[in-house]
């Protein structure tokens, strides 16, 4: 994923990617800012094998297993990328890397030079959430050596949420708005065309 020849002295914009849409729009700003930069771009995934590192090695064959959860992160990244950037790239010279070990470990450990710039998304997180998981953009804005942008979540994803558990709890969705708007619209005025 990662080119392994000799380190780059170019000045970089990392970004912690995990596939969420929180990550996503993470992704597009510090893609932005590394334009703005002039810098490379480092999208990172970093992944743990599941139950954490001593559960991976005691179980028989961990060697595969680890190999093919190297792979589902390697295509997790190149997913979030495709989505994000499509065909057209992200406009700076990129450099992909899954990394083994905890987001914002990893994340800190990598941008490791005062002249970096880490972007982390900063989702909404739930009060199970919170209590269960550690915030990877609280433990990169406490630990980092380098600047860190915490990327607020997109107001799409607020929206989101708010459908998926009126879905979850058997709640209809308000389509009252919609139906508003749809009615001060006359037809034929729309700019569309019944083509």
């Amino acid at each position: 994923m990662s080119d392994t020849g000799a380190p780059s002295t170019a000045a970089r914009v990392l970004v912690g990617v995990s596939g969420s849409l929180g990550s996503l729009t993470a992704l597009r700003r510090a893609a932005a800012e590394a334009r703005c930069r002039g810098a490379e771009l480092w999208p990172v995934l970093a992944w743990e094998p599941p139950g954490g590192d001593m559960a991976a090695r005691r179980g028989p064959g961990a060697t595969v297993m680890v190999e093919a959860w190297q792979d589902l992160a390697r295509q997790r990244l190149l997913s979030a990328l495709d989505d994000v950037f499509g065909d057209a790239g992200p406009g700076v010279a990129m450099r992909a890397l899954v990394a083994r070990g905890a987001p914002g470990v990893a994340l800190v450990e990598i941008a490791d030079r005062e002249s970096d710039v880490l972007v982390v998304g900063a989702g909404r997180r739930s009060l199970w959430h919170r209590a269960c998981s550690r915030s990877v953009s609280r433990y990169c804005l406490a630990h980092a050596t380098c600047p860190v942008f915490a990327v607020p979540p997109s107001p799409l994803e607020a929206e989101l949420m708010v459908a998926h558990r009126r879905n979850v709890l058997g709640l209809g969705l308000d389509t009252g708005p919609l139906e508003r708007a749809a009615s001060r619209v006359a037809p034929g005025r729309s700019g569309l065309s019944d083509a």
